[in-house]
């Protein structure tokens, strides 16, 4: 998390058991209050699969009484999206219950099982019938440099008056850190780019981090064409493909537009949920047990 640790108070925290690392919280604080990282898109307490429910419940503890007594009130607490843990992994789903945490927010992640034949809207058809008619093309590329310029940061400025959550210059740190497991997509009319996706990858997962078209997408369909290439054939190994949330006003919210158009690929909702832990309740996980 070092090429934005400018932007945050940091305050994370590694979690031994006999000299053996076993569980990590990526956080950092504002005021009296900590924060599953707000840097981060999922995080929240990242334990080994081998830990059973107890011993994920005394992680957490050792937790909450450190930001106890270091003078926090709160832990903000983000949950881990199901679908990129390797092993079951609600225990924290009972935890929050059993320390009477806020549920004070909940995305919904829009999830496709990629071992399941998608079923396709007549909308995504006709776009990739549309897409076809034009010879787009697909390439992966080693660069962001055109979809960041020509094609993500512009559209954000013009519809959400925003930035990417990373920078140009932060996406190609992280992609040299994961060379691997993060891919750039582009798609191109006679050259030309028109639109691109930025994907995160997962042993299971493959993440559509940035999705963005110019301003001809629907009527080309840019972006039908592309995912249906990435999910038939690139990640079709894969078990999931996350086109991420669609909410917005702190997930109170959802873009109905874009919520049809991934579900047009047969994508279904999952939930992230963010709970409020008082730190002040940190003993009744002493309760669990009996």
């Amino acid at each position: 998390m070092e090429y934005h640790q400018d932007r945050f108070d940091d305050c994370s925290l590694m979690i031994y058991k006999n000299e053996k690392l076993i569980a990590v919280l990526p956080a950092n604080f504002v005021d009296n209050k900590v924060y599953s990282h707000q840097g981060l898109t999922y995080g929240g307490l990242v334990v080994s699969e081998k830990l059973k429910l107890k011993d994920v419940a005394a992680c957490l503890k050792v937790v909450l009484n450190y930001y106890k007594e270091k003078g926090f009130q709160t832990l903000q607490l983000k949950q881990f999206p199901s679908i990129y843990s390797l092993v079951p992994n609600d225990e924290m789903q009972y935890l929050m219950f059993v320390l009477q945490a806020e549920l004070i927010k909940r995305d919904t992640l829009s999830v496709l099982n990629l071992k399941q034949k998608p079923k396709l809207s007549k909308d995504r058809i006709a776009g990739n019938k549309r897409a076809l008619k034009q010879n787009l093309v697909v390439k992966e590329v080693e660069t962001f440099d055109a979809f960041w310029n020509t094609i993500l940061i512009p559209n954000l400025k013009v519809k959400h008056e925003a930035q990417p959550v990373h920078s140009l210059e932060e996406i190609k740190y992280l992609k040299n850190k994961f060379p691997d497991k993060i891919r750039q997509f582009n798609v191109y009319k006679d050259d030309e780019i028109v639109a691109g996706t930025t994907i995160f990858e997962t042993k299971h997962v493959a993440h559509s981090q940035y999705i963005s078209g110019n301003a001809d997408k629907n009527t080309i369909g840019s972006l039908d064409f592309l995912h249906l290439y990435l999910i038939n054939d690139i990640f079709k190994n894969k078990l999931y493909f996350d086109f991420g949330i669609s909410n917005e006003n702190q997930g109170k919210n959802i873009n109905q537009g874009l919520q049809y158009w991934k579900e047009g690929f047969g994508a279904r909702t999952i939930t992230q949920d963010f709970y409020q832990i008082d730190l002040d309740n940190w003993n009744k996980l002493d309760t669990i047990f009996i």
